[in-house]
């Protein structure tokens, strides 16, 4: 009667969550179905209790199914998209995670917890028709105005480096303020990522964000692009807003700013010190309420030393630097990063992929990464395009990885000598060289060597050279 009682006491507990529940034996037959889970999936309980999983879904199958995925593999599946049509052909879309249910260690069914997706998806779908009318009938200066242009936020910063925690941190605090920030480091590991969050956590993340790179541009478009033109300013310009004027009262991010030319850069120096501009062939002033933040992927002290960057330039964005460190000094954060793209590609490419083999994760934690986060992200995804089943493995990572790793490994698997005997060996080689281009000649050879007449007599006849 306890067990009973208990057993009751379950089921009303877990009809009266907010989201869908299904749970499944091990062969997939259907042992729970809240009323929730009825709802999103258009099916009556009765329907769907005692019958197996794919009957009543017949959209899904074996692989494609989470819950009998989740039955195959005993591993849990976190926040997967999945869509699917039920048995009317009604189609659904839903957020699902999925885990194993054991008992005394051994695999007895699984159970699904899921999210309603269709509804936000046709929600999403009409705001976008709806921004797209709006576009079509706004000028390009009201439409930028229209958007803030940032989508990234502190929580989309994927670490758990303890460096790069504290730069997180030092990021949250700069987007409170006002100053001038100036971002180091190397292409793919993140700079737009940060600036964005940076943005998005400012009391300015209503406004415009707008952001150039300067070596996209030629120097001779780059000042009109940016501070606008007047017209009749030269043959064929129009009066037209340039960037600050387009940022103004949110951010304006410059990135590869040491490509942008010495006096392009001096104008920049006068808005930051002055907040005003005067467009290209004008002579009014415009006051600018704007945050500039730029980048470089080299060293600054290098642009600077370089004349590529102007110092007092430098001085005056350097206000704030923030230092993104490589992907290969922060590898802990490797499988999670890992972790998440195949999360990403799980939704958008519609599979179920819920493992990545030992052996890439070895390769991947050894690979020294010159793209950083952004070759990361690209060696998932085309192992993503490769993969059949559930599982990443080595012949579905990109060949340049693989490569690499294998001559590193044969690197450090080649024996070492002994110093003694190598330096002999070269010591050998460069006297025998020496006494052949002389033709014997042990006074020409020294020369060549840089090394005392004598000595060279001592150690051609200790190595019995002639």
């Amino acid at each position: 009667m306890e067990m009973a009682n208990a057993k009751e006491m379950l089921q009303a507990i877990l009809s009266t969550i907010d989201e869908g529940i299904h749970a499944v034996d091990a062969s997939g037959v259907t042992i729970f179905y809240n009323h929730i889970a009825s709802k999103l999936d258009g099916l009556e309980r009765k329907e769907v209790l005692g019958k197996h999983l794919l009957s009543n879904f017949p959209s899904l199958s074996t692989e494609t199914s989470t819950l009998m995925k989740v039955c195959q593999t005993g591993e849990p599946i976190f926040n997967q998209h999945q869509s699917y049509r039920n048995i009317r052909g009604v189609l659904v879309d839903t957020v699902n995670t999925s885990l194993p249910i054991k008992v005394n260690g051994k695999l007895v069914g699984a159970v699904e917890i899921a999210k309603d997706l269709t509804r936000i998806k046709q929600l999403s779908e009409k705001l976008i028709d709806l921004q797209a009318r709006m576009d079509s009938t706004s000028g390009p200066e009201k439409s930028t105005n229209n958007r803030t242009g940032a989508t990234f936020h502190m929580t989309d910063i994927i670490t758990q480096d303890p460096d790069f925690l504290q730069l997180k941190s030092k990021a949250e605090k700069v987007a409170a303020t006002t100053s001038p920030v100036l971002i180091y480091g190397e292409t793919g590991t993140g700079k737009e990522l940060l600036v964005q969050s940076i943005h998005n956590a400012s009391p300015r993340h209503k406004q415009p964000f707008i952001a150039q790179n300067c070596a996209a541009i030629p120097s001779s478009l780059l000042e009109s692009i940016l501070f606008g033109t007047i017209k009749g300013s030269y043959t064929g310009a129009t009066d037209r807003p340039g960037l600050f004027e387009l940022a103004d009262g949110g951010t304006l991010f410059l990135d590869e700013l040491s490509s942008m030319p010495l006096d392009i850069q001096a104008k920049l120096l006068r808005v930051l010190q002055n907040g005003v501009i005067r467009r290209v062939g004008g002579t009014k002033e415009r006051a600018m309420n704007l945050r500039i933040i730029a980048a470089l992927n080299e060293p600054p002290e290098v642009c600077v030393r370089e004349k590529r960057l102007r110092s007092d330039l430098y001085f005056r964005l350097n206000v704030v630097p923030l230092h993104i460190p490589k992907l290969k000094d922060r590898r802990c954060d490797i499988q999670l990063l890992v972790d998440h793209f195949v999360q990403k590609y799980n939704f958008q490419f519609g599979k179920l992929v819920t493992k990545v083999d030992e052996r890439v994760k070895d390769m991947f934690h050894h690979y020294e990464w010159p793209g950083n986060v952004r070759e990361l992200e690209h060696a998932i995804e085309s192992a993503m395009n490769m993969v059949e089943g559930d599982r990443i493995l080595t012949e579905h990572l990109p060949p340049h990885i693989t490569e690499s790793c294998a001559a590193m490994k044969r690197t450090s698997q080649t024996p070492l000598q002994p110093l003694r005997k190598v330096l002999l060996e070269t010591e050998e080689r460069l006297i025998t060289q020496a006494l052949e281009q002389t033709n014997g000649n042990i006074q020409q050879a020294a020369n060549l060597l840089q090394i005392p007449r004598q000595t060279l007599q001592y150690k051609s006849n200790k190595l019995k050279l002639s």
